[in-house]
């Protein structure tokens, strides 16, 4: 992806952008002179009619700066917020393919930065830095045009003004500032990380006493990214000083030179004041430029980031002409899987069983054996290396990923509770469900006479991540909201995890009771007791590392 394709579908509304933006910079340069001329030649008191037209000329500047500046503006910010929302839009999807297994070398702070302030940063590339510039390039050779027609030596100066503020002062900050602008994107999303690692691991920094060393970490990104923005402001304030300097060096040429003009009958005296004020009036439009060479370093950094997101491969990898899912009770198979989440390591390894319909299968083996792996197999968050997954004989490589979740519900630990209702929660598994299904779900969790007790019923708020529920009540409305779908596999994993055992057997078999006609593949370490489980597969650690030869 180049930046050219981002552009192109908006490219008929950056073109009226550009027009108005150039416009209205023209008129302000055009107010300026007229201005200028006006007044020197009323100095002259000459009849008011020979004053008329400048007279015109200055509304008509001062009117259209002010309708085609609001033109720009609007035109402008709506390509640019369309840009934003397509690309937005783009990384969004991508991600949606890439998750979970393609987004192991992310974090999620990260990531939300990248969502976020990158592709604003982007929406700057076109607001400050296309469009200025664009504007500024058209505005400076019309203006030079203009007063060296009229005064040479002070066309040529301010031709090499423009050129040291637009050209050597961006160039001289990309030497200087390079490192410290483009440093700002990264260390913004790595201070977001720390922000989020300490806010949520609180209680767990707390308990083990590492919350001073947390603070440590964040306080140092924070004086790393301090220092950066530093740098750039001074970067900043030095362009700014350059610009103001060429400004006045204009002016003083413009006058020192007009004088000896008008002096020397070469130039009429009204328009003396045209080519000393005009330089002010195009300083005014072109002083932008060294702060949008600035943006232009962010922009690139973030562009460099979201390229890292889109240049990410899926894990797995969508046909062209996907088959639906067959029909009829659904029948799993795996023969010899071997599967693993990146390049180089083995979670799985020539691991065959089937899931038959209604049946209750029982995935065992310690922690790291790759079981969660086999459930990503199962929803195909993930493809084998070798072996095969059949569904009723199908494929799943050859399946649509849609139908085989349709089929085959994920119930993982760590199920995510949104901070909202109880019934807002449910309905994220089917937004149609009517209260009474919501019901008879939170009945078949063994929840619904917990409800039932609190004051807002279903209307409870959760809190962030279930935040106001225990472990076992949160464990219970992730269930529910599993049986609101029509799957016909349900993977229970690790449903039992942090809980006592006498807690953990009742879980157990409330999950095996609810899920009903569908086949369960239940997930755990335990092995204390798994009665009303038809079959138990063992899996064992997997120490096998791959070379690749690149």
């Amino acid at each position: 992806m180049n930046v050219l394709t981002v552009l192109r579908p908006a490219a008929g509304r950056l073109t009226l952008a550009l027009l108005a933006g150039a416009g209205a910079a023209g008129c302000a340069v055009g107010l300026m002179a007229a201005a200028a001329w006006l007044i020197s030649r009323a100095a002259l008191h000459p009849p008011v009619l020979h004053l008329m037209v400048a007279i015109v000329t200055v509304r008509a500047f001062g009117i259209g700066r002010g309708v085609l500046r609001y033109a720009e503006r609007l035109v402008g910010h709506d390509a640019a917020f369309r840009i934003r929302d397509a690309l937005r839009i783009r990384l969004y999807t991508h991600l949606e393919a890439l998750a979970p297994a393609g987004l192991a070398g992310f974090r999620r702070a990260d990531l939300t930065r990248r969502l976020v302030a990158d592709v604003d940063a982007v929406l700057d590339l076109v607001t400050r830095v296309l469009l200025p510039y664009s504007v500024s390039v058209i505005i400076g050779v019309a203006a030079v045009t203009l007063v060296g027609t009229l005064l040479p030596a002070a066309g040529l100066v301010l031709a090499i003004g423009l050129l040291v503020v637009g050209c050597a002062v961006p160039a001289l900050q990309a030497t200087t500032v390079r490192r410290a602008d483009g440093r700002l994107a990264p260390l913004r999303g790595e201070l977001a990380t720390a922000t989020v690692d300490l806010l949520h691991g609180h209680a767990d920094l707390t308990a083990y006493g590492a919350v001073d060393a947390q603070l440590a970490t964040l306080a140092d990104v924070d004086n790393r990214l301090r220092r950066a923005q530093q740098r750039s402001a001074l970067s900043t304030g030095i362009a700014s000083a350059v610009a103001a300097l060429c400004a006045g060096v204009c002016v003083i040429t413009g006058l020192v030179a007009g004088a000896g003009a008008v002096r020397a009958g070469t130039l009429d005296g009204e328009l003396l004041a045209l080519v000393v004020l005009t330089p002010l009036a195009v300083f005014e439009i072109a002083g932008t430029l060294p702060a949008a060479a600035q943006h232009l370093a962010g922009a690139r950094a973030a562009w460099r980031r979201m390229t890292e997101v889109l240049a990410a491969v899926p894990a797995i990898r969508e046909r062209p002409h996907a088959h639906a899912a067959p029909p009829g009770p659904v029948t799993l198979t795996l023969t010899d899987v071997t599967a693993g989440w990146t390049p180089g390591q083995t979670a799985v390894s020539r691991l065959s069983f089937t899931i038959s319909p209604g049946s209750r299968t029982a995935l065992v083996g310690p922690s790291g054996s790759g079981k969660s792996t086999v459930a990503a197999l199962l929803v195909r968050f993930l493809d084998p290396r070798s072996g095969s997954v059949l569904l009723n004989g199908a494929d799943l490589r050859d399946l649509d990923p849609g139908a085989v979740r349709r089929l085959v519900g994920y119930l993982p630990e760590d199920a995510y509770l949104f901070d909202t209702t109880i019934a807002e929660n449910l309905r994220i598994g089917r937004p149609d469900a009517s209260d009474d299904e919501l019901r008879e779900a939170l009945r078949g969790a063994r929840l619904l006479d917990w409800v039932a007790s609190l004051p807002q019923g279903m209307q409870t708020v959760v809190g962030e991540h279930g935040a106001q529920l225990s472990g076992g009540q949160r464990r219970r409305l992730a269930l529910a909201r599993a049986l609101l779908t029509d799957v016909r596999v349900l993977i229970l994993d690790e449903p039992t995890e942090h809980l006592d055992d006498e807690t953990a057997r009742a879980l157990t078999h409330d999950l095996l009771a609810a899920a009903g006609h569908r086949a369960v593949l239940l997930i755990t370490h335990r092995t204390d007791d798994l009665t009303g489980v038809d079959q138990v597969v063992t899996i064992h650690s997997v120490s096998t590392r791959e070379t690749r030869i690149n």
